[in-house]
């Protein structure tokens, strides 16, 4: 019986080789007729017949070295940065092609560099088109085709069927997309797979929100490690070390990782038969692809490029995501230059690099990532976590209501669907819960609406330098007076400062970090004041601050507001004071915050109007995230309604730290007490007012980058 079986498997799948080589033979023949630089006869000519075998022959023999030293060139190409390797990829085609031509005899084959190019495209791109349509039919066929599309991410066949009957669970992390954006694709049907799965009641969609710091590095942290302890920002400038750490660079998010790990005392979410892809951190998982903190690591170890391997190694794979890479730069400079021509308005620059960045980020990060989670799920890994960045991208240039961003949605809930698809396939069942980890709230940049920036401001305020279109705005002119007025000097006189430098002025979407490297304290409010009289006054009466943060010696940390309001942070209430307009937990949010060692000197949250959610942004950003106000800090969690509740009685679900623990005892609930319980979130601290001196950690040296807002 089983024999039976591997001969009709045999024998379908040779019916499908044989049917893809025929339709690649038609095509080298049609496009022979097509294209001047391309021949598959002599020069005196060939019959039909002739002709028809010379394209066998030099179809056979692509097809043979695309299976052979593609993959080959591919693991050779790691080190080459992906962004290049998604156009290489038409070169390295096409030199297959070439090659292969050679191989047919009597030199009947003949091609151009450059047509040699589109030739291998199009026939990559219709071998991969036939042979998806024929495996369709067939389950089993459909399966080693996503087998394929994984790419060797899987386990050995033997290991899969062995797969326990409990159900594994995947997390698919939608970058940046906000709760009420969320519920209004899928209302709109502009994602009709969320939309199914609200509308038939199979899911449960709930709001939770975010720390004060509401971008990825700090929810990512505590999503997969259980902490997100000491990440104030999402770049922070270390007096101790003076280092400034940036949650998207490998050294950084290998140290934040650490940091995590050492104090939870626990591996992370995917420590059980786990894997992570896209992700900044690996969440303990043992299977990494494209993880930004182990990319830090050098040697064998690192198996995070190893995901760019299992995917472009099949060139239909390589030639399609490369077409799509090329038609999304494309459709970017047209959407930018249209958003130009109308003027549109907030508008940020999209030039330069720009569209190749998008491009990867919605393109090639996609296609990766999802065929990876494939690969998972038919390898029947326990858990798998993956984040999809392209929305997140595209919003930050283009708004998070805008058109654009809502045609990423429509693509990435296309891979929804497929991996909704995948599941049916997959050896053990699995349950797909989708969240997000922050929003994104709209409005201008800090800078258009002012003519200066965060810097600019800070600079002027503490009777520094500053450029000469700062100089000359109402901001500037008047940060400039209130120096002078303090000091009863000239400003320029006031700049020198004796050998003190600089402050650090660093910027996360809305919020803005200020810290003076000399002092190797956190600078009390009395201690700014003797430095810069200014200072205080200039950012708490700007009319595009909401409001700061900064300890006293006389009352502890203290908010600062406009028209000489200063609260202790002790006795903050939501809706009252300076946080009248940030919505519920943000007095709790800021208390958080205020007990982290290395909170900076001056914490700056810009303002919020609640009337249209817009926030300013202190980096060129026309949808921004990493502070308080708005949509930025209510991401969403979609879960079937098979697992429990997220918190029962339907609470509210507060802080990235409890989503960790709402996750674990989802996995547990599926795989029962392999899957560890980790320990129970702890307080707020709000008692706590550690002395920044006093705490110590070893940060991986890396190259500061202070870039300022």
């Amino acid at each position: 019986m089983a024999g039976g079986r591997w001969w009709r498997r045999a024998a379908s799948q040779a019916w499908r080789s044989l049917t893809v080589w025929a339709a690649s033979t038609l095509t080298m023949m049609i496009l022979a007729g097509l294209l001047p630089d391309f021949q598959l006869q002599s020069d005196d000519g060939d019959s039909l017949t002739r002709v028809a075998l010379t394209a066998a022959l030099a179809a056979g023999a692509f097809a043979v070295l695309s299976a052979l030293v593609w993959p080959v060139l591919v693991r050779a190409l790691l080190l080459v940065p992906a962004l290049v390797l998604g156009l290489v990829v038409f070169f390295l085609n096409g030199a297959l092609l070439f090659f292969a031509l050679k191989l047919v005899p009597e030199n009947r084959g003949e091609v151009g560099p450059e047509t040699a190019v589109v030739v291998a495209a199009v026939m990559s791109a219709v071998a991969s088109a036939t042979g998806g349509a024929l495996a369709v039919r067939d389950d089993d066929a459909y399966r080693r085709r996503l087998y394929r599309l994984a790419a060797r991410r899987r386990r050995k066949s033997d290991e899969a069927d062995a797969c326990p009957p409990t159900p594994g669970t995947v997390f698919l992390q939608l970058d940046g997309v906000g709760h009420e954006v969320l519920r209004r694709v899928a209302r709109d049907d502009l994602m009709p797979t969320v939309n199914t799965w609200l509308r038939d009641g199979s899911h449960r969609l709930v709001p939770w929100r975010t720390d004060w710091s509401s971008q990825t590095g700090a929810s990512q942290l505590g999503i997969l490690h259980g902490s997100n302890h000491d990440v104030p920002a999402f770049r922070w400038y270390e007096k101790e070390t003076g280092e400034t750490q940036v949650s998207n660079r490998p050294t950084s998010a290998a140290e934040l990782q650490r940091r995590a790990i050492e104090r939870t005392g626990d591996g992370g979410l995917l420590t059980v038969d786990g894997a992570s892809r896209g992700n900044l951190f690996s969440g303990g998982a043992e299977q990494v692809a494209l993880v930004l903190s182990v990319a830090a690591r050098r040697g064998k170890e690192n198996r995070s490029r190893a995901g760019y391997f299992a995917y472009f190694c099949d060139p239909a794979n390589a030639v399609r995501t490369a077409l799509s890479f090329c038609a999304e730069v494309g459709r970017e400079i047209g959407q930018s230059s249209h958003a130009r021509i109308r003027k549109h308005r907030p508008r940020v620059s999209r030039g330069g690099l720009y569209p190749f960045i998008r491009a990867f980020a919605t393109v090639v990060e996609r296609d990766v990532v999802v065929a990876a989670v494939i690969g998972d799920m038919l390898a029947g890994r326990s858990a798998v976590y993956a984040d999809l960045v392209a929305y997140d991208e595209v919003a930050h240039h283009s708004g998070p209501f805008s058109r654009d961003a809502e045609q990423v949605l429509a693509r990435l809930d296309r891979s929804l669907a497929l991996i909704a698809k995948v599941a049916e396939h997959a050896p053990r069942p699995y349950r797909i819960v989708v969240l997000s980890d922050h929003g994104q709230s709209p409005g201008e940049t800090f800078r258009s609406r002012y003519g200066l920036t965060l810097q600019d401001l800070v600079r002027a305020g503490c009777g520094l330098p500053v450029p000469r279109r700062a100089r000359r705005t109402r901001s500037g002119a008047e940060a400039r007076s209130a120096v002078r007025a303090a000091l009863h000097r000239p400003v320029e006189e006031g700049a020198g400062g004796g050998r003190r430098s600089e402050p650090v002025v660093l910027a996360s979407g809305n919020l803005g970090l200020v810290s003076f490297p000399d002092v190797p304290h956190r600078m009390s409010k009395e201690e700014i004041d003797a430095r810069h009289p200014a200072l205080l006054a200039t950012l708490a009466n700007h009319p595009g601050i909401g409001f700061l943060l900064v300890r006293s010696e006389e009352h502890g940390a203290v908010v600062l507001g406009a028209q000489g309001t200063e609260v202790p942070v002790a006795e903050l209430a939501d809706g009252h004071g300076p946080l009248a307009d940030f919505g519920p937990g943000a007095a709790d949010a800021v208390r958080r915050t205020d007990s982290f060692p290395h909170t900076a000197d001056l914490m700056v949250n810009s303002m919020y109007d609640p009337l249209d959610g817009e926030v300013l942004a202190f980096e060129e950003q026309i949808g921004s995230h990493g502070g308080l106000g708005g949509a930025q800090g209510r991401p969403f969690l979609l879960s079937p309604l098979a697992l429990s509740e997220p918190v029962e009685g339907g609470g509210d679900l507060v802080g990235a730290e409890q989503v960790h623990h709402v996750l674990r005892r989802w996995l547990r609930e599926g795989h029962g007490p392999q899957v560890p319980l980790a320990a129970p979130p702890g307080p707020l601290e709000n008692s706590l007012r550690q002395d920044p001196g006093a705490a110590s950690f070893a940060a991986t040296p890396h190259e500061p980058q202070d870039k300022p807002a």
